[in-house]
Protein backbone atom coordinates (compact mmCIF):
# COMPACT_ATOMS: atom_id res chain seq x y z
CA UNK A 1 0.00 0.00 0.00
CA UNK A 2 1.83 3.20 -0.46
CA UNK A 3 0.12 6.90 0.40
CA UNK A 4 -0.90 9.34 -2.73
CA UNK A 5 2.05 12.01 -2.56
CA UNK A 6 0.46 14.99 -0.62
CA UNK A 7 -1.31 12.92 1.67
CA UNK A 8 -0.51 15.16 4.62
CA UNK A 9 -2.00 18.10 2.33
CA UNK A 10 -5.46 15.76 1.98
CA UNK A 11 -5.55 14.92 5.23
CA UNK A 12 -5.03 18.44 6.67
CA UNK A 13 -7.26 20.40 4.06
CA UNK A 14 -9.67 18.17 2.59
CA UNK A 15 -13.39 18.70 4.07
CA UNK A 16 -13.91 14.73 3.19
CA UNK A 17 -11.54 13.77 5.57
CA UNK A 18 -12.89 16.41 8.19
CA UNK A 19 -16.48 15.19 7.68
CA UNK A 20 -15.52 11.85 8.32
CA UNK A 21 -13.61 12.89 11.35
CA UNK A 22 -17.13 14.62 12.14
CA UNK A 23 -19.07 11.26 11.47
CA UNK A 24 -17.03 9.05 13.65
CA UNK A 25 -17.18 12.13 16.41
CA UNK A 26 -20.70 12.08 15.92
CA UNK A 27 -21.40 8.14 16.37
CA UNK A 28 -19.20 7.62 19.34
CA UNK A 29 -21.60 10.67 20.72
CA UNK A 30 -24.49 8.21 19.84
CA UNK A 31 -23.16 5.69 22.11
CA UNK A 32 -22.38 7.86 24.71
CA UNK A 33 -24.84 10.37 25.00
CA UNK A 34 -27.82 8.44 26.33
CA UNK A 35 -25.84 8.06 29.46
CA UNK A 36 -25.47 11.68 29.77
CA UNK A 37 -28.83 12.81 28.18
CA UNK A 38 -31.32 10.68 28.27
CA UNK A 39 -33.89 13.57 27.14
CA UNK A 40 -32.55 13.34 23.52
CA UNK A 41 -34.43 11.77 20.87
CA UNK A 42 -33.11 8.39 19.80
CA UNK A 43 -31.11 7.98 16.74
CA UNK A 44 -30.60 11.91 16.50
CA UNK A 45 -26.76 11.49 16.52
CA UNK A 46 -26.76 8.57 14.17
CA UNK A 47 -28.68 10.35 11.57
CA UNK A 48 -26.70 12.82 12.29
CA UNK A 49 -23.47 10.57 11.17
CA UNK A 50 -25.52 9.59 8.38
CA UNK A 51 -25.48 12.67 7.11
CA UNK A 52 -22.19 13.88 7.66
CA UNK A 53 -20.45 10.57 6.12
CA UNK A 54 -22.93 11.10 3.00
CA UNK A 55 -21.46 14.88 3.03
CA UNK A 56 -18.13 13.49 2.91
CA UNK A 57 -18.41 11.68 -0.14
CA UNK A 58 -20.05 14.19 -1.60
CA UNK A 59 -16.64 16.58 -0.92
CA UNK A 60 -14.46 14.09 -1.96
CA UNK A 61 -15.28 14.22 -5.55
CA UNK A 62 -15.87 17.87 -5.34
CA UNK A 63 -12.46 20.24 -6.05
CA UNK A 64 -11.12 21.89 -3.26
CA UNK A 65 -9.18 24.24 -4.85
CA UNK A 66 -7.82 25.87 -1.46
CA UNK A 67 -6.75 22.63 -0.35
CA UNK A 68 -3.49 23.02 -3.19
CA UNK A 69 -2.68 26.37 -2.27
CA UNK A 70 1.10 26.83 -1.39
CA UNK A 71 1.59 23.19 -1.78
CA UNK A 72 4.68 22.20 -3.45
CA UNK A 73 5.09 22.11 -7.10
CA UNK A 74 6.22 18.47 -7.81
CA UNK A 75 7.93 17.88 -11.88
Amino acid sequence: MNLIEDAKTVLLKAWSVRLALASATLSAAEVALPYFAPFMPPNVMAIAAALTSAAAVIARVIAQPKMREGAKETP
